[in-house]
């Protein structure tokens, strides 16, 4: 798959710039095993990346522009790097030239290079394409200009990107996993202080398998700024009557149920699923790293009632596909991955079920909802890093 991915790409340059590519570059998607929605209330997320990648084929030339060719969109897109950049029509664009103002405002010397890109992460499925193409993109400039900037460094360009240019307020989960990735691993990420470490992903016999429900319900915007502004509200009468309390994530439920009369029954609902959720990272990562995989898989299964009846971001497509895939043999985990509204599940299935499975719940989804779910199977796999022949350079 990998290697194909290379062949097309390097074949995508060739014929866009009339000459071979010089370096090869494999930027990956990422999953969420666990933890969704606590990135902003002092939470801990469980990210991998992922073996879909984003491949560019880079080439150095002597001039002061950066032309690039979008294969997969049959699109190109050059700019002057003395120049100063605004946003453009194109939104793939977008997410570049954010990543060269946030380089280029911090007083870097950028030069001239062609780039052909092409993906074989699923735009659109909750898998990042986006960071992978940011963070893909600084980390080229980092290597081949000698930039000398940090890998988290590399993850806050991607992001700011995004807030810029792209006018997507996003956290820094997607970004950071894809920089910082390892083969085999999750990390257990505190997303405020960026402070990090990583689990062995212990899943032999198992897969992780995503199932794309194919669809997005327009009110996830509107949804997500609703559950903020509960999760707010709960927050303030919080610290009201327990000021000595840093992180939310130290609060307790005992001190949420004290507090529920005047908070409102959605609003301790909400936190009430949020502080839940940031405990069963820390189980998580734990099961995994000790290989307990029916524990893990029962916590995934807790995440998505969460989702789906206290935080309520769930909806039917998705509510459908995880109950009958939890009623499969060999389903050991489901839940819902993502802001929620739509998108995708992911599922932790033991080999010998997973085409059955897959099969099974791909007719019954079909039946219900008239609508050909798509199928995802990943492996955890390694950050961003530029490929040689019969190795990797990370």
């Amino acid at each position: 798959m990998q290697e194909k991915l290379i062949n097309y790409t390097r074949e995508a340059f060739q014929s866009a710039f009339g000459s071979q590519a010089e370096r090869i570059f494999l930027a990956p998607g990422r999953i969420n095993i666990i933890g969704e929605h606590v990135d902003y209330s002092d939470g801990f997320v469980l990210p991998a990346a992922i073996d879909k990648h984003i491949c560019f084929a880079v080439k150095k030339t002597k001039d002061s522009k950066i032309s690039f060719f979008a294969k997969d969109f049959n699109d190109s897109f050059s700019f002057d790097v003395t120049e100063k950049q605004t946003p453009v029509s194109q939104t793939w664009v977008n997410y570049l030239l954010g990543v060269f103002n946030a380089i280029q405002e911090s007083g870097k010397e950028i030069g001239g290079l062609e780039i052909a890109f092409s993906s074989t992460i699923p735009m659109g499925s909750g898998l990042s394409s986006s960071a992978a193409l940011e963070c893909g993109f600084a980390y080229i400039l980092n290597e081949i200009f000698d930039l000398d900037l940090t890998k988290k460094e590399l993850s806050l360009i991607g992001q700011k990107s995004e807030h810029t240019f792209v006018g997507v307020k996003c956290g820094i989960m997607d970004q950071f996993s894809s920089v910082f990735g390892k083969e085999h691993q999750v990390i257990m990420l505190d997303c405020n202080s960026l402070d990090h470490q990583y689990f062995e992903a212990n899943i032999e016999g198992c897969s992780l398998v995503l199932f794309d429900s194919c669809v997005k319900h327009t009110h996830l915007t509107s949804g997500y700024n609703d559950r903020r502004n509960d999760v707010d509200n709960g927050k303030k009468i919080l610290w009201k009557k327990f000021p000595e309390i840093e992180k939310f994530r130290d609060f307790t439920i005992e001190m949420l149920d004290d507090a529920r009369a005047e908070m409102g029954e959605i609003s301790h609902k909400r936190c009430y699923y949020l502080l839940k959720e940031i405990k069963r990272v820390e189980k998580a990562a734990k099961a995994l790293s000790e290989g307990d995989l029916d524990y893990l898989g029962q916590l995934l299964n807790e995440t998505h009632s969460g989702l789906s009846t206290e935080f309520e971001v769930s909806c039917n497509e998705l509510d459908f596909m995880v109950e009958e895939t939890s009623k499969e043999l060999g389903v050991l985990g489901a839940r819902m991955m993502g802001g929620g509204f739509g998108g995708c599940s992911i599922n932790l299935i033991k080999d010998e079920n997973v085409d059955i499975v897959i099969e099974n719940i791909s007719a019954k989804y079909k039946a219900a909802f008239n609508i050909e779910m798509k199928v995802y199977r990943v492996k955890i796999s390694d950050g961003i890093n530029e490929y040689k022949e019969n190795e990797f350079v990370i």
